[in-house]
């Protein structure tokens, strides 16, 4: 289970939030909603464990996050707002880089599938030729290939999608949350996902 306790984030010499908890259990989907520059991406970045927070914790299964580190890491995905791929290298090899990173072996062929549901090319385009929807729909497919990983952290995952991708992405949130895995994902929009919780930042 994640649960942060009492949480306060100042950035740039603004209060974003204060005394905010949650928690999220194995199966829930919690929605940060706000307007932007209310907060969601920091909060997410704290839950990570990218950014502290100025006030309070932030365990994982009981532990602080800061204690378990790689242990913390190898448990979680995080997908920020921007896409976070290497416009010089192709969708395949940033996806088959990252989860190299994250621990995950991939085959070649898992590659190409988790790519190609999400429409993307798996040939030798470099990221950089890629529409803004296909980058991020290329970052996205990393959720594909991680139906081991127990949390999902996701800053404004719909941005940039068409409606199959949104489609997509909401069949994959359903899978994770059937087989126990728990999401965090910020949004200012509400996408039609039934979240088991919704903390708004205003």
């Amino acid at each position: 289970m994640l649960e942060a306790t009492n949480l306060e984030c100042e950035r740039g010499g603004r209060e974003l939030f204060r005394s905010l908890s949650l928690a999220v259990k194995p199966g829930e989907a919690l929605r940060i909603a706000g307007a932007n520059g209310s907060g969601k991406t920091s909060l997410l970045r704290i839950l990570c464990g990218l950014l502290s927070p100025s006030a309070g914790e932030v365990r994982w299964q009981g532990s602080r996050i800061q204690s378990l580190k790689e242990e913390y890491a190898s448990q979680l995905v995080y997908l920020g707002h921007a896409a976070a791929v290497k416009d010089d290298l192709t969708a395949a090899e940033n996806l088959f880089i990252s989860c190299s990173l994250a621990g995950i072996a991939l085959r070649a062929d898992a590659v190409k599938q988790a790519l190609e549901r999400f429409g993307v090319p798996a040939g030798a385009t470099p990221v950089r030729k890629l529409s803004q929807g296909q980058r991020r729909r290329a970052a996205l497919a990393r959720l594909s290939v991680s139906e081991t990983v127990p949390l999902w952290l996701l800053d404004e995952p719909f941005s940039n999608l068409d409606a199959r991708g949104i489609e997509l992405l909401k069949d994959l949130f359903v899978r994770q949350l059937a087989r126990g895995g728990s999401i965090v994902f910020s949004t200012h929009q509400d996408p039609g996902i039934a979240a088991t919780q919704v903390v708004d930042l205003g």
